[in-house]
């Protein structure tokens, strides 16, 4: 079983990436999506989104960092992975799974499971520019409105050379709500010959045991239930339940919140911590009570030297 972060932007961002990894459990990252749209990016651009390509595209606790392109044109596409895989990533992802409005508007992301023939045309491009050593895979939703184009669509995107496909199982217009409908996997899993990694509504060891007997993949992708409950991958890699490896301890979790805000603060000089760290909190706090109550207090905080010394004095207290 391989477990992979998965692109959440806005909040995985390198240090995240850094800090989950340093847990333990991961065996792979995505990154969250560079846009191309029409034309090739500067270096700066991927490494600004990925520091890791600078230290031969893995953590320091040596995870591998994909990373993932979002767009619509194939040859644009195409010479922006050729350009990611120069600058150290080990493969390409493509977003096929956004849902955001904005995203789906320029015609990228979940929308364009609409089109499955350039589905098919953007992950053939890229296959092409791609040496084959590097693997590109592609991240895909059910479907944009339904899941008429399902099977289509996953069968376009391994006949044109997806070396795997990760399968948030739920359509665009279901966004995030419950549930996640693992057994649809299973029936992208029949006509497809590539593997194919499942997502979605991954909260607790337990799921993952469910997830992983509902879809038939072996692989799982964790999102939101890896922000919720850091060591969950530690947990499902170990076995978790009530002779495994128990959830991190609230003080734990509050150090690791510490740690997180002098690097966010440190990397960024601030300017988007208090954004990052409230939106850590939205899902911390469907794991732990204590979070729900401390937030109450953070939503309140603007600056960042109000926001250490808050987590500070909670962490002196527990």
């Amino acid at each position: 079983m391989r477990i992979i972060l998965a692109p959440m932007e806005g909040v995985v961002d390198h240090l995240m990436r850094e800090m989950l990894t340093e847990i333990g459990g991961f065996d792979l990252c995505i990154t969250e999506f560079v846009r191309v749209v029409d034309q090739l990016l500067p270096a700066r651009v991927f490494t600004r989104l990925c520091p890791e390509l600078l230290q031969g595209g893995k953590t320091r606790a040596g995870t591998p960092v994909r990373v993932q392109l979002l767009g619509q044109e194939p040859q644009w596409l195409a010479e922006n992975a050729f350009r990611a895989v120069q600058l150290g990533s080990p493969g390409i992802d493509l977003n096929f799974g956004c849902p955001a409005k904005t995203v789906n508007k320029s015609k990228g992301g979940a929308v364009l499971l609409r089109e499955t023939e350039q589905l098919y045309r953007i992950v053939h491009a890229v296959r092409q520019a791609v040496p084959v050593q590097f693997p590109v895979t592609a991240k895909m939703r059910l479907g944009y409105e339904d899941t008429s184009l399902t099977l289509d669509n996953a069968i376009a995107l391994a006949a044109a050379g997806a070396t795997e496909l990760t399968v948030h199982a739920r359509t665009k217009t279901d966004g995030y709500r419950p549930p996640a409908y693992w057994p649809w996997i299973a029936k992208i899993r029949e006509v497809v010959n590539i593997p194919v990694i499942a997502n979605g509504e991954i909260w607790q060891p337990s799921d993952a045991a469910l997830c992983r007997e509902q879809s038939g993949s072996t692989d799982i992708m964790l999102g939101r239930g890896a922000l919720a409950q850091p060591n969950l991958a530690l947990r499902i890699a170990g076995g978790g339940g009530s002779t495994g490896i128990e959830a991190l301890p609230w003080p734990e979790v509050l150090a690791l919140l510490m740690r997180y805000s002098e690097f966010e603060i440190a990397g960024d000089k601030g300017l988007y911590y208090s954004n990052r760290i409230k939106q850590w909190f939205s899902y911390l706090k469907l794991q732990y009570p204590q979070a729900e109550q401390l937030f109450a207090k953070l939503r309140l905080l603007r600056r960042s030297p109000e926001i250490l010394a808050l987590l500070q004095s909670e962490l002196a207290q527990s």
